[in-house]
Formats: C-alpha cells, structure tokens, sequence
C-alpha cells in the first residue's frame, strides 16, 4: 500500500529534524544516540502501521487483482461474494473477495485457446463459457466437472453470448451468426440459427418477456430476432460506427447501445429499426463496456480507461467513477448493485463501491462546461476535485 504524498514528505522531514537534534547534542555518549534512533525508528514504523491498520479498516472495496496474463472477461457470481475471471489461455479464476482481500480459490483449465465470454446462469450452479476453440462449455460449480460440451458449435470463434432462460441461451460469433440453444436437446444442434450480420456479434440482450432478441453489431447495425418464431425480426440501418455493447433502462422499456466512437443511442424497445434519442461523446473514443446501475444510471467503461456515471433521462454526466491506466474492456455489476469490477489492458482487476448512486441528487447538474464535466471525480473516484480540497482549507 502505498502511503500519501504528503504524509511521505511529512516523514522525511520529520526524520530530517530528529537527526539534527541528536547530532546537535554531540556531547551525548554513542550508545545514548543509537537509543533514541533506534527508539524513533520504532515509534515511525509503528506510525506507518497504524495509518496502513487504519485505511484497510476503512476500505470500502475489495483490493485491485493483478494477474500475468490479459483478461478477457470478468464475471461476478449471483449469490456469492466470488468472481469469475476468464484469461488469454483459457482458463477461468475463480476469486472470494471482501473489503480485506481478495482470494484465488480455484482455477479451472477450460479451454484450448483464449476464453472470450463467461456467465454464470441465474442461480450461480453453473458457469458458461465460450473461446477461440469453437468449443462452448458448461461447468458444474459445485465439483467444477464439466457437464456439457458443444464442440465446434460455431464455425468461427463466438464473441458473446447470453443466459435467456432456465433452459436456453444465445451465442453470436465472429462472422455475424446468431445461434440460440436449448439444454433439453441433445447433441450439438442449436434451436435456430441465422446469419443476418455482416460483422462480429458484439452484445446481444433481452427483457423479462423473452421473446426477442437484440444483437448489436460491428457492422454498425441493431439486428432484431423473434425467439418465439425463429426468425429475423427487424434490422436497422447500419450506424457509421460499430455499435459495442447494450443495456436495458426504464423499467425495460429502453435499450441503451454504445459506439466506438462514444456515443450513447436510446432505443424503445419495441421500436429496433431507428433510435429515438442520441447522447453525444464527451471524449469520442469507444466505450467498451456498460452497465445499468439504476433504472437511470449507466456506468460506461472506455478506451481512455476511465468509467464515467451518466444520468439518462434527462441527459447528463454525472462524472468519474474510477480510473485504468489503459483501456477498459470488461466491467459487471454484484448481485445487490452495490459494487463494480472492471478489468483493463493492464491485467488488472479493480473494484469500485457505487453504493452512493443510490442516493445522489441526479436532478443537481455540475457547473461549468464540458470540460469540468469530464474531470469531475465521483466518492467512487480515487481521485480528489481540486474545488473539493480548496474547500476543506
């Protein structure tokens, strides 16, 4: 941990000025000045310590995980306090976490080539998984054996994929194929399946009614399908941007797609071929990765590696949730939506406590332009407002 900038200087000075008093007493015997460095010494590291006891007391989040090899995706268990994270090789960790420490307790060697998505059904009994090996994977949690594989279920790598029911689930690959699966059939066969997209399938999405599903995709284009039918829905006209990742708002009744290039479109659901409202981009770099926080509240996750907590209706940004050093590719929600993981290029895993957007004023706009609304830090933020400091003096 490291200590405060201040509080290090603070220590070099005050180190400084008990040198210079026990060298001014140059009369004092040699065991006499060893005593007192000593006696010092002790009394500062004890100071160390109880400030470092002190913070961990007070911390509201699990510690950051750093691991060797690149996260690919990351997934918190629904009853548990344990996340799931999968890597480049194939592997998925499993971590327990609280506010002291988080704790690697298992690691299951999956797949052959890089894990691309994993979620856990609704329970938590069991993990899905997905890679670069074509492969889709089904563990038990509870004796971590596998208990259903789908070998080369797709004929390209699938990109991403979604728990729709007790029983089924919908994968999209590399190429733009749909594939929706039953865990009652057997064999390798999925339900229905259909290549509408000309790009990778990036999120796809669907609400409690469980009858359509929504694809975004690189090629820019909101595809919708009818699962009742099994058959295309809709599709919209391709955005000039690919369009990332999804989120539902409003009781369900809006679908929120993000873009490479920053920009946040509102569907009604319902209404998939044309969005009916448009956030502009603060910094017009992608947003990787979001996540609904309330029925208002995304937190988006971007290629500057900065997550930012955005209010929907009406539109405005309520500022910095936390900081990356690189890019953020993979961010999820606990069951109780309190708290936050995301994962960037640095193989770090962090955490962020966002239990006070329960309660913050949404209505109280930040004043200033543009530019204080994208450095404004949020309780979350590991970063203090240089307004919040200068009013403490």
């Amino acid at each position: 941990m490291h200590l405060d900038s201040d509080f290090d200087s603070d220590m070099e000075c005050n180190e400084g000025s008990s040198n210079i008093n026990i060298n001014h007493n140059s009369s004092a015997a040699g065991s006499s000045k060893e005593f007192l460095t000593l006696n010092e010494n002790e009394e500062e590291d004890e100071t160390v310590k109880a400030i470092i006891r002190s913070k961990e007391l007070h911390r509201t989040h699990p510690p950051t995980i750093t691991l060797d090899d690149f996260i690919v995706d990351i997934c918190f268990h629904p009853q548990n306090d344990m996340i799931a994270v999968a890597n480049i090789l194939g592997d998925v960790l499993l971590f327990n976490y609280t506010n002291e420490e988080t704790k690697l307790v298992s690691s299951m060697e999956l797949h052959l080539k890089a894990c691309r998505d994993i979620e856990f059904d609704h329970d938590g009994k069991k993990l899905f998984s997905t890679a670069k090996d074509l492969c889709i994977m089904i563990t038990d949690m509870e004796t971590e054996k596998l208990i259903r594989l789908y070998e080369n279920a797709h004929e390209q790598p699938v990109y991403t994929m979604s728990i729709l029911g007790e029983n089924t689930f919908g994968t999209g690959d590399d190429n733009g194929v749909v594939k929706l699966w039953d865990l009652r059939q057997r064999g390798n066969t999925p339900i229905f399946s259909i290549k509408q997209m000309e790009d990778y399938v990036s999120a796809m999405i669907t609400n409690s009614d469980n009858k359509y599903l929504v694809c975004a995709s690189g090629d820019g284009s909101l595809t919708t399908f009818n699962m009742t039918a099994k058959k295309l829905h809709i599709q919209s006209e391709e955005y000039e941007e690919e369009l990332l990742c999804l989120g539902l708002f409003k009781s369900e009744t809006k679908i929120l797609a993000a873009s490479s290039k920053g920009k946040l479109y509102v569907f009604n659901w319902g209404e998939f071929g044309l969005h009916s409202d448009e956030f502009p981009s603060l910094t017009k770099k992608a947003l990787n990765c979001l996540i609904p926080i309330t029925e208002n509240i995304v937190i988006t996750g971007g290629e500057d590696g900065i997550l930012r907590a955005t209010n929907l209706f009406p539109h405005h940004h309520l500022g910095i949730v936390g900081q990356h050093n690189f890019s953020i590719e993979a961010l999820d929600v606990n069951s109780d939506g309190t708290l936050i993981a995301s994962s960037s290029h640095n193989d770090d895993i962090k955490f962020w406590n966002v239990e006070y957007l329960e309660t913050l004023n949404t209505s109280e706009r930040r004043k200033g332009g543009k530019q204080k609304q994208m450095i404004h830090n949020l309780p979350s933020s590991k970063v203090n407002n240089a307004s919040d400091f200068f009013a403490d003096l």
